[in-house]
């Protein structure tokens, strides 16, 4: 659960309850695709229980799943079955198909293939912090994003997103803890990187399961290469690959998460108390480390809301011995 994650945040003046939101996801159930239907998307309960809710709460925290599926049709098996039907006009009429005429055979041949394509199904886990006033998506896909959002916002009376923003951004950042070797508290710099040239060469360094603590490496930076990825680990809690763009990528929850856990601690709500658990405490940090939110207008009025999310957010002294696992 949440091995990729986005973050937007929910503006100031919207407000719903579990109840509204369980009749806004209802608007838009998953449904298996037709005979002939490429693409189908929709919500699924969370639990995996047949007719379950579609909007769980755990812990005050609300978790949906967004399913979809699409056909999987290959481009030669494609192509093959329109050269059959263009050849099959050919013999009929002697002459070969035009440009109009190619593109209808290709969408004539998509519709005779779709009934026997194979499917192929995808979800993402969607996280509502109400208190904090975020939603997390798990996943690495900006245009996975962009459909989940917009579902959410047809559907949601009033609901305003915008993704999370910092006064620093992370590119600079990066660069910064790597040139300086000195990353932010409570973080450390792992040993996974890549640095990219802005100039026309684009030129690409990319560092796998190697230290970065070396004069190479800030060599880079000084030439100009910039950090597009930086791999880092939060409180000794939680690993992750921070991007450019604000994305959490390759999120693992560490050994010390765990301790003091039974075996048996497993299932739905244990693995939310986890994911929600920990992040809600690694992203305020996150952003703290990035300078604060307020470039956009929407971060800005986040930004005076800073020190009361400070307090339901600020990390422990030490792990929540109460958490469930």
């Amino acid at each position: 659960m949440f091995k990729n994650i986005i973050v937007y945040r929910i503006a100031a003046g919207w407000q719903a309850d579990l109840t509204q939101l369980e009749e806004a996801l209802a608007k838009a159930p998953f449904q298996e695709c037709g005979a002939t239907q490429e693409k189908s998307s929709g919500w699924v309960p969370p639990r995996g229980e047949a007719h379950g809710l579609l909007a769980e709460s755990v812990g005050g925290q609300w978790i949906l799943r967004f399913m979809t599926e699409a056909k999987v049709l290959p481009a030669s098996v494609l192509a093959r079955k329109v050269k059959e039907k263009a050849e099959h006009i050919e013999q009929q009429t002697g002459r070969k198909p035009g440009k109009k005429e190619s593109k209808e055979l290709k969408d004539e041949a998509r519709l005779d293939l779709l009934p026997m394509a194979f499917t192929k199904q995808g979800s993402t886990w969607v996280w509502i912090d109400m208190a904090a006033r975020l939603l997390v998506l798990d996943t690495g896909a900006q245009g996975r994003a962009d459909e989940i959002v917009s579902l959410l916002v047809e559907h949601l009376s009033g609901l305003s997103l915008a993704l999370l923003d910092t006064q620093t951004s992370p590119q600079a950042a990066m660069a910064l803890w790597l040139k300086e070797q000195e990353p932010p508290a409570g973080f450390s710099i792992d040993r996974e990187c890549e640095l990219k040239a802005p100039d026309e060469s684009k030129a690409v360094v990319r560092y796998a399961r190697h230290p970065l603590d070396i004069e190479e490496v800030q060599g880079h930076i000084q030439a100009g290469k910039l950090p597009t990825k930086l791999a880092m680990t939060w409180d000794d809690r939680v690993s992750f690959v921070l991007t450019e763009g604000l994305q959490l990528k390759k999120v693992a929850f560490l050994d010390t998460v765990f301790e003091g856990q039974a075996q048996d601690d497993g299932g739905f709500d244990a693995d939310v108390a986890i994911a929600t658990g920990e992040l809600s405490q690694l992203i305020p940090d996150l952003i703290a480390a990035l300078g604060g939110e307020g470039r956009t207008e929407l971060g800005a009025a986040a930004a005076t809301l800073a020190p009361a999310a400070g307090k339901l957010h600020a990390p422990a002294d030490g792990p929540d011995d109460d958490a469930p696992f």
